[in-house]
């Protein structure tokens, strides 16, 4: 009897009958007739007879300490063996690194058991013959990698065994970065969830800490001066889909900079992130003044919680103010009330002051959004001091001007002097378009708060990011040393495209493309107050092919461009490029958008990818609702749209990059042309289904047919003639993965027993069996 669970995030551990022995690489013994298959997690699919359910995962904890660019790692981990009989466990670490751990003990219960480093090359032939002795293509993303072999330890029925790994390693540091790797994705060979995961990584540097970034996945960070920073992530009921990766810099200037390339062939331009982060704490003399006003909606649908709320985040507002910054309150209905007629300096007694005008709002009568907001703009008079108008609406247009259009034209004619428009829409009856052509055309953002949200929550913590600006009107400019034609600029499409300020404590996250490649210098420019200053870097922008460390770029990139794609279509109506560029984004990165969930349709012909006609005829049918400006379903489109331009991560996969982020958007959409299935469980179930995700490709589920994103241009049946056909296991299945690469593996993992899977590899489509 074969069991069905597999043990922790940063191994393969697989359970064998008491009465095979397990030898080398966690098999059973080749006597013995026993196909062994790391399990998989198909919650649509019945758990295949051999591999049982007699293992149970109870959680898994990661602590690491990072000092220098020396990372300690422990990781602990309680299961407990929920069949009736005993099994034997041995335990397989993939190195994070080849030769990056220089020692390591492995301890069940206390008890130290021997472990062995194995080089790549054995390593190779212990994971080949696993895959031809139980044809299972699990170990594939391995290939190429050092190894950490244990011996055998007992698991009694019904027993409960914490298992300790610890580990050191030399942390490799590129483009002054230093990467940290977690190796978490065996862990997705799992049968069943795991409870309660958690990761925790302090770093301690003698620099200053600048960057913190994980390109895979949603942590938290806490700060502790400048030389101490807290990792953290919590889940429950998780299964890691990826790797985990935290990268961090130090640098003691006060813009510390890093930027990140990869460029993936020659037939395409590169992408790059670029990660810019100021010092953490700021003297109060060396921060610059600046303008705050806060626009308040106090019309009668505000009534209630929503207008107490409101009035708190204007005391929060108030409260973080500096002496001497300019702020003044406004509040709207039909009419428009000012704190003061113009800007005040705040003090003592221009604050009080305004928290007893606080205190006498109260909601009642229309909306005249128009009115509010020319009163704001009119107000500024010099862009010598960075200016923010917090622009807060619960509804439509309804007194003074309506017309969508000609409020936006009148604020963007009277924001004279570079003011950045912050925009909050509360509830579902807001002209979400209207918000975004706002901040669109003034330099600035839209946030939604739903209903069931706190307002005051979402203002605090935007003007808690804002409060405090370091470098304003900033303006990047790269030059590559001596690479191609001057001409021709160095980089292009670059998010965000908006003029920007960066505030301290916050790190600022640019991505773009490039087309020149090689060493080059960076000068990130900006106002310091009225002073124009700068900072120059030296960085490089690889050449194709020359690394894939940093490949989450591309996705992070198409995130954004996406993104950027949705607001134009929104804001400048139909646009036939835009179309096209958005279809194929989508399917080449399995980025699902409301107006590409035709992607996750699993019952769809197998070539439908490659029906790129038919795909732009369902884009631009979907693309329809965009004409939702309020409601939920605008509300929705217009939020997610907003997480698409702002992300920060290009982890992942599903509905814009992170699971199912979209799948709010799509509910919202429920009933409207392409959308009758709109349920949030649904959505999440059919992309599970008919999607699946290695590093930087996704793979797309046509009945049995798997069919990759890098092979999406092929129609199985019309393109026989460019199609190789490859028995899986096979000679000559073994021999192609000679020349394979990791990202490649990562595909061919993919493949189950009963399906076939079409992809590129080496510039080649196979279609294997």
């Amino acid at each position: 009897m074969l069991c069905r669970g597999l043990l922790l995030s940063l191994c393969a551990l697989l359970l064998i009958p008491q009465t095979v022995s397990a030898q080398g690489f966690l098999l059973p013994d080749h006597d013995h007739d026993h196909r062994w298959r790391l399990p998989r997690h198909h919650p649509h699919r019945p758990i295949r007879p051999e591999i049982g359910s007699v293992y149970r995962i109870k959680d898994i904890s990661i602590n690491s300490k990072i000092e220098n660019q020396v990372a300690q790692t422990q990781v602990s981990q309680t299961f407990v063996n929920n069949g009736n009989r005993q099994i034997q466990a041995s335990f397989v670490f993939p190195l994070p690194y080849d030769g990056a751990v220089d020692r390591m003990t492995f301890m069940v219960d206390g008890k130290e058991y021997e472990a062995k480093l194995l080089p790549a090359d054995k390593a190779r032939e212990i994971y080949e013959g696993y895959m031809r002795r139980n044809q299972d293509p699990a170990l594939l993303e391995w290939m190429g990698h050092g190894i950490f072999k244990t011996s055998v330890f007992p698991i009694p029925p019904g027993a409960a065994r914490t298992v300790t790994l610890r580990y050191t390693q030399l942390l490799r540091k590129d483009q002054q970065l230093v990467d940290y790797l977690i190796p978490l994705s065996t862990a997705k060979y799992t049968a069943q969830p795991i409870e309660s995961f958690s990761v925790r990584a302090a770093i301690n540097t003698k620099g200053k800490i600048k960057n913190i970034y994980s390109p895979t996945h949603d942590v938290d960070i806490e700060r502790s001066g400048d030389n101490l920073a807290i990792v953290k992530m919590t889940r429950q009921n998780f299964i890691p889909a990826n790797d985990m990766r935290i990268l961090y810099s130090t640098d003691d200037r006060a813009i510390g900079a890093s930027l990140l390339s990869y460029w993936p062939n020659s037939n395409e331009d590169g992408y790059f992130v670029l990660l810019a982060s100021p010092d953490i704490k700021q003297n109060a003399d060396e921060q610059p003044r600046k303008t705050v006003i806060f626009v308040v909606d106090r019309s009668g649908s505000m009534n209630g919680k929503k207008i107490e709320q409101a009035k708190e985040a204007a005391k929060f507002i108030l409260n973080n103010l500096r002496e001497g910054d300019l702020f003044n309150i406004i509040a709207y209905d039909r009419e428009v009330e000012m704190f003061q007629p113009e800007l005040q300096r705040y003090d003592e007694k221009t604050g009080n002051q305004a928290r007893g005008f606080i205190e006498g709002i109260f909601a009642g009568g229309s909306t005249n959004i128009d009115q509010a907001l020319t009163s704001a703009f009119g107000m500024i008079h010099d862009h010598s001091t960075p200016t923010y108008v917090l622009f807060l609406t619960d509804g439509l247009p309804t007194a003074g001007e309506t017309s969508e259009s000609k409020i936006a034209a009148q604020a963007k004619q009277n924001n004279q002097h570079g003011a950045r428009l912050v925009s909050f829409g509360v509830g579902y009856d807001v002209n979400s378009r209207l918000l975004d052509r706002l901040t669109r055309d003034n330099r600035g953002q839209s946030q939604y708060v739903r209903p069931d949200e706190d307002l005051e929550e979402h203002v605090s913590r935007l003007y808690a990011k804002i409060s405090a600006p370091v470098l304003t009107d900033v303006k990047i400019d790269y030059v590559v040393d001596g690479d191609g034609d001057p001409a021709v600029k160095a980089v292009n499409r670059v998010y965000p495209q908006e003029v920007f300020d960066i505030f301290a404590g916050q790190q600022l996250v640019v991505v773009g493309r490039y087309r020149k490649r090689g060493d080059a210098k960076m000068k990130i420019s900006g106002k310091v107050g009225e002073e124009t200053t700068s900072f120059e870097y030296s960085i490089r922008f690889n050449a194709p092919n020359e690394s894939s460390q940093f490949s989450f770029a591309a996705k992070l990139w198409a995130l954004r461009r996406i993104g950027e794609i949705i607001d134009l279509i929104d804001l400048e109506g139909h646009n036939q490029e835009l179309v096209n560029e958005l279809v194929h984004l989508s399917t080449k990165h399995g980025i699902l958008t409301p107006y590409t969930s035709y992607l996750a349709d699993d019952m769809a012909a197998a070539n439908q990818l490659s029906d790129i006609s038919g795909n732009r005829r369902r884009v631009i049918d979907n693309l329809g609702v965009l004409g939702d400006t309020a409601g939920q379903s605008g509300f929705a489109q217009r939020n997610y749209k907003q997480q698409l331009k702002m992300a920060r991560g290009g982890g992942g996969g599903g509905f814009g990059g992170g699971g199912n982020a979209g799948a709010p958007a799509i509910r919202a959409l429920a009933g409207r042309p392409g959308f009758e299935s709109a349920d949030a469980a649904e959505v999440a179930q059919k992309v599970e289904q008919s999607l699946r995700y290695s590093e930087n490709e996704a793979v797309y589920k046509r009945g049995k047919i798997l069919i990759a994103s890098n092979a999406s241009d092929i129609d199985p049946d019309k393109d026989k003639d460019k199609i190789v056909e490859l028995k899986r296991f096979s000679k000559e299945y073994f021999e192609v993965l000679k020349k394979t690469t990791k990202e490649e593996n990562q595909l061919l993992a993919l493949q189950d027993d009963d399906e076939e899977l079409i992809v590129r590899l080496q510039g080649k489509v196979y279609r294997i069996k």
